[in-house]
C-alpha cells in the first residue's frame, strides 16, 4: 500500500519528477569544455547562502548503488572520480587515497565507454572522451575555482560550450539509458506494486533525506539468510518481495522527492520524518504544510491557514467537508542500515479536516492575547522535551501524537505523562502549551470513555474533581505568598508543587496550617478577606487530602492551577475591576 502510493504520486508528479533512469542531484561545479575536449571554464553552482553546503540541482543519470566498492555514475561524480584526484597527497594514508582515485577515475572512464562504444558520433561524448583522454587536469588546477573544485564533497558534471543542458542530458544519453532499461537482462517476474510483468528489481535505490541516515538507505531489502523465504538465498535480493524496476525506480524518486531539503511536504521531530500528500492535487497539501512545517520567512502563514479551517463551519463555508480525496502520512525513523515505518496513515481529507479541527477545539484554553492560538505539533511535542530541544523528545511519542491526530483517536498516555514529567522537573512551570496539551488529552479521554466532560476552557468554579480543586488551592497559596512578600525569586511552586500535585497529604496540611496563616497576617484585610474567601470555596467539597493522585488527577491539578492562575491576571469587566494585585477593591 505505501510503494503504490508513492508509485501514483511518481506519476502524478511525472512532469516534475525525472524520467525513469535518471535522478535529481546536486551538483556544484561545472567542467565547461570546447568541441575539441579542451577545457574552457568551471561553472560553480554553489549556493554562497548556504556556505557551500547546497548546490544547484540538476536532472542526471541515476545514481549508482555502492557502499565502499568502487563504482562510477556516468557522466558526473565526485573529483576523485571524474578527475583521478584525491584530497591531500602526503603519508600512508593519503597514498591508498591516490590509489583509490586512480581506480575509481578508470571506472568512470569505462563506465562512458560501456555506455558508447567507438564510434562515438556525438560531439559531447567525444569531447568528454577527448578531455579525459589527455590526462591532464593542471589547467583545472590552475583555475581561480580550482581548489574549491577539488575539495569539494559535491558532484561534478561537464557542459559543452555554448550549451545550456548538461552532457550528460543530451538526447543520445536519455536514449541509451532508456534502451539499456529496456533490453536490461534478469529475472522477469509480475511486479507486486503495479501487477504488472516486469524486470525484477535486485536491488533498490537508496531513500536519502531521513534524519540520521546522511547516506541513504533502504525500507526493506535482504542480506542475510535469516531474512529470506521460500527457498530465496540473500543473492536473490528482492526476489523475496518481487518489484519491478519501474516500480522500485517510482516509489524512491518519490519519496527522495518528498524528502528533499526544501520540502514543503516534510516534517521532522525528534528523531522521526514525516512526509505527506494527497492523491491528486489538493489545497489540504498547502494547509497540512502551514500547520505541520510553518514557514520561516512567514510564520503567521500556519496561523491563518488552521484559522480559516476551524473557522469554516462558522462562517457558513464549507472547502472540505464534500472532498473525499485520501490523503497519505508516512513517518520513518533510522533503523540500522533500514528505514523503519514510524507511521503510515491513510484518510479522505474530508476526515483529516474534522479531526485536525477537533485536535485545536481540545487544545482551545484560557490564554494571554500574546500566546498563539493555534499551536503547532512541534510546539506541543517540545514541552514535553527535556531543555525544550527536539531532539529530546521521546522515542516514539511523535508518531503515535501524529496518529492520534489524524485519525481522532485518543491521544498517548505517554503524551500526558511527559508533560507532567517536564512540570515537575522544572518546578511546576504549567505554562500555556503544557497546559493546552494536557487539557486536550484529558478532554478526549473523556469523551472516548463516555464520561462528563470534567476539564473546560477556562476557570470551573463547579469542578468538583479533587485534582482540579487541588490546583486551584495551591494557585491560591502561592498568590497569598506573593502578594504578602512581593518580588520573591522563588515561591512554594519551586518546593512544593511535585509534592503537592502527585501526594496532597504530604504538602497541603503543611502549606494550610504554617505557610498560608504567615502570609495572610501580612496582607491588607481586604485582600486577606478576599483570599481567605476563595480558599474557603474551595475547600468545602474536600473532605480529606488523598494520599496519592492518579495521573489524570495531576494533569487536573496542573489544569486547576493553570486556570486558577490565568484567572488572577485576567482583567474583569468596568463593574467587577481588580487591583493590580489582583484583590478585590475594599473601601
Amino acid at each position: 500500500m505505501i510503494l503504490q502510493a508513492l508509485c501514483d504520486y511518481y506519476r502524478r508528479q511525472e512532469e516534475e519528477l525525472p524520467p525513469p533512469g535518471f535522478g535529481r542531484e546536486e551538483i556544484a561545479f561545472l567542467i565547461v569544455l570546447d568541441k575539441s575536449g579542451c577545457f574552457f571554464d568551471i561553472d560553480d553552482y554553489r549556493d554562497d547562502r548556504k556556505k557551500g553546503s547546497r548546490a544547484k540541482s540538476f536532472t542526471v543519470p541515476q545514481r549508482v548503488k555502492k557502499s565502499v566498492n568502487i563504482a562510477a555514475n556516468l557522466l558526473w561524480g565526485t573529483p576523485d572520480y571524474v578527475l583521478g584526484i584525491a584530497k591531500g597527497n602526503d603519508g600512508e594514508d593519503d597514498q591508498k587515497k591516490a590509489k583509490r582515485a586512480h581506480q575509481a577515475h578508470t571506472a568512470f572512464i569505462q563506465r562512458i565507454h560501456d555506455f558508447f562504444p567507438n564510434p562515438v558520433e556525438d560531439e559531447g561524448i567525444k569531447s568528454v572522451l577527448a578531455f579525459l583522454a589527455k590526462g591532464d587536469f593542471n589547467c583545472i588546477l590552475n583555475h581561480r575555482l580550482g581548489p574549491d573544485l577539488i575539495q569539494s564533497i559535491k558532484p561534478l558534471s561537464f557542459r559543452l560550450e555554448g550549451d545550456l543542458e548538461l552532457i550528460c542530458q543530451r538526447e543520445i544519453v536519455y536514449h541509451k539509458i532508456t534502451d539499456r532499461g529496456k533490453s536490461e537482462e534478469g529475472i522477469h517476474g509480475r511486479c507486486l506494486v503495479t501487477g504488472k510483468k516486469d524486470v525484477i528489481a535486485r536491488l533498490h535505490p537508496s531513500v536519502k533525506g531521513v534524519y540520521g541516515v546522511p547516506r541513504g538507505a533502504d525500507i526493506f531489502s535482504f542480506n542475510f539468510p535469516a531474512a529470506c523465504s521460500h527457498g530465496k538465498v540473500p543473492k536473490d535480493r528482492g526476489m523475496n518481495a518481487p518489484v519491478g524496476e519501474y516500480a522500485a525506480f517510482a516509489y524512491t524518486t518519490a519519496l527522495n522527492y518528498l524528502l528533499r531539503a526544501d520540502s514543503r511536504q516534510k516534517l521532522l521531530v525528534g528523531e522521526d520524518t514525516f512526509v505527506f500528500w494527497a492523491e491528486k492535487p489538493d489545497t489540504t497539501e498547502q494547509l497540512f504544510a502551514d500547520w505541520l512545517q510553518p514557514d520561516p520567512d512567514d510564520p503567521e502563514r500556519g496561523t491563518i491557514a488552521v484559522e480559516a479551517l476551524c473557522k469554516a463551519p462558522q462562517a457558513g463555508v464549507r472547502p472540505f467537508e464534500d472532498d473525499y480525496t485520501r490523503f497519505f502520512v508516512l513517518g520513518l525513523a533510522p533503523n540500522n542500515a533500514r528505514l523503519a515505518v514510524r507511521l503510515w496513515h491513510v484518510n479522505t481529507v474530508r476526515e483529516l479536516a474534522a479531526n485536525i479541527r477537533q485536535h485545536f477545539d481540545d487544545l482551545a484554553i484560557v490564554r494571554s492575547p500574546r500566546d498563539l492560538e493555534y499551536l503547532p505539533l512541534w510546539r506541543l511535542l517540545v514541552a514535553t522535551a527535556a531543555q525544550s530541544k527536539s531532539e529530546n523528545i521521546p522515542p516514539l511519542l511523535a508518531g503515535e501524537t501524529l496518529r492520534a491526530i489524524l485519525a481522532g483517536t485518543p491521544y498517548p498516555q505517554t503524551l500526558l505523562a511527559a508533560a507532567l514529567q517536564r512540570i515537575r522537573a522544572e518546578q511546576g512551570a504549567v505554562n500555556y502549551v503544557r497546559a493546552a496539551l494536557i487539557k486536550a488529552v484529558l478532554v478526549r479521554n473523556a469523551r472516548f470513555s463516555l464520561a462528563k466532560q470534567e476539564v473546560d476552557v477556562s476557570l470551573d468554579l463547579q469542578n468538583p474533581n479533587i485534582g482540579y480543586r487541588l490546583g486551584r488551592l495551591f494557585a491560591v497559596l502561592e498568590r497569598a505568598q506573593e502578594l504578602a512578600s512581593p518580588g520573591l525569586n522563588a515561591t512554594i511552586r519551586d518546593r512544593f508543587y511535585g509534592a503537592a500535585s502527585a501526594t496532597p497529604v504530604t504538602a497541603f496540611p503543611y502549606l494550610l496550617n504554617k505557610l498560608a496563616p504567615h502570609h495572610l497576617n501580612k496582607l491588607t484585610a481586604g485582600q486577606k478577606i478576599w483570599l481567605e474567601n476563595l480558599i474557603g470555596q474551595i475547600l468545602e467539597a474536600v473532605t480529606q487530602f488523598p494520599p496519592h493522585l492518579n495521573l489524570d488527577d495531576q494533569g487536573r491539578f496542573a489544569i486547576g492551577y493553570y486556570h486558577q492562575r490565568q484567572e488572577f491576571f485576567t482583567k474583569k469587566s468596568s463593574d467587577n475591576q481588580t487591583t493590580d494585585q489582583g484583590a478585590p477593591d475594599h473601601d
